[in-house]
């Protein structure tokens, strides 16, 4: 993870902003993109990084977004899955969860499959590669106040594992993911996480370690005792995991 060209979605902020900062830092090359101009701007002028505007969930920005890459950064070998979106709320009656659950998955699973599978041919030409792909502790028992949100995460965690044993089997590309726990963030504002969550920085360096030492899921946070709970005894740990937001 040095000298590597690494592009970053979601890089304006919070954990990609942060992830960004830390591996320039340790002598990378890093690209940002997302879709709020402004902001990109303004953090590929602090961090010193090359960024691109693209909407990951519109297939024309995307397709752009790779070819440019291929044609002006055809070294590039580290693709991190960052942006994401989530609604907090509680199913049930007139709780619009289909439009939430649209928005959700279109940005946090669909997007990244698409960008990955057109990055796949850039990716197979370099020595070695990596894919990191952003999901949460979520990913593996569900929160009741971010429902839709833990099955496009969950399902991403399934895809994660999916890609990582096909492209083992004929490809130098390594697939990473990563789990946060609360993670202080704009995002997670209404969730507490100015309170309660951790920085972002502690996040970006543990997806420096856990890639440096071949941890293909990498924990942040409580979210590696959730998992043992989890396993040990479902039902009390999802239980356990819920208690502030259930009557």
């Amino acid at each position: 993870m040095t000298n590597k060209t690494i592009l970053i979605t979601g890089g304006g902020s919070g954990i990609g902003y942060a992830t960004a900062k830390f591996l320039v830092e340790k002598g990378n090359k890093v690209i940002i993109s997302g879709r709020n101009a402004e902001k990109l701007e303004k953090a590929g002028r602090e961090l010193g990084v090359d960024y691109i505007v693209c909407d990951v969930t519109n297939d024309a920005a995307v397709r752009s977004l790779v070819l440019k890459l291929e044609a002006d950064y055809n070294d590039l070998s580290v693709l991190i899955n960052n942006a994401g979106v989530g609604f907090a709320y509680q199913l049930g009656e007139g709780a619009n969860a289909f439009e939430k659950a649209k928005q959700e998955f279109e940005t946090n699973y669909f997007a990244p499959i698409r960008l990955t599978e057109l990055l796949l041919p850039l990716l197979k030409k370099q020595p070695d590669a990596v894919i990191v792909n952003i999901t949460s502790n979520v990913a593996f028992h569900p929160l009741v106040v971010l429902p839709t949100y833990s099955d496009a995460k969950t399902a991403l965690h399934s895809h994660s594992v999916a890609l990582r044993l096909t492209l083992a089997s004929d490809t130098n590309i390594k697939v990473f993911e990563v789990m946060p726990s609360l993670i202080d963030t704009d995002a997670t504002k209404e969730m507490g996480g100015e309170q309660h969550g951790l920085p972002p920085s502690v996040v970006a360096e543990d997806i420096y370690n856990g890639i440096t030492e071949n941890r293909y899921e990498i924990f942040v946070g409580e979210a590696g005792k959730q998992y043992t709970d989890y396993f040990a005894d479902p039902q009390a740990a999802i239980k356990k995991f819920n208690q502030p937001f259930i009557k």
